[in-house]
């Protein structure tokens, strides 16, 4: 059962990056009317849409990153990749969006994340461990 969570955890957030990266790249889910929005998350979307390249180049991340975790090619790398987009989308929802109703879904991505990590730690440790400057 040990190794049987990360995996599980893997591939439930494989499939979540790819699944809501492919629709967000292909404008697959309908967008909610900008009204309906906290003020400060329209702000933040409009930002992010004025660049003109970083909404696509995000999604165009988790959906490769959320195929390399569904297939098993890479999954370290992808986590790592993937980390600060997980822990911004924590964020934003911790402080942009009311309600705890609205944290379900982020804490659904972070738990995933940290548990599928854990099958790569032995990859990861040294990361954190400290080195002697060239």
């Amino acid at each position: 059962m040990k190794r049987l969570a990360p995996k599980i955890s893997r591939y439930i957030l494989g499939l979540i990056y790819f699944v809501f990266g492919a629709a967000g790249l292909f404008n697959l889910l309908p967008q909610p009317p900008p009204e309906s929005l906290p003020p400060a998350l329209s702000t933040f979307m409009a930002g992010i849409m004025a660049t003109g390249y970083f909404f696509p180049f995000l999604k165009i991340t988790e959906t490769v990153c959320g195929l390399l975790l569904l297939i098993g090619v890479a999954p370290a790398l992808a986590l790592i990749i993937l980390a600060p987009i997980t822990l911004n989308i924590v964020l934003l929802h911790a402080f942009v969006t009311p309600g705890l109703e609205n944290m379900i879904v982020p804490l659904i991505v972070l738990i995933s994340h940290v548990t599928a990590a854990t099958a790569y730690w032995h990859l990861y440790r040294p990361l954190f461990q400290r080195h002697k400057s060239i």
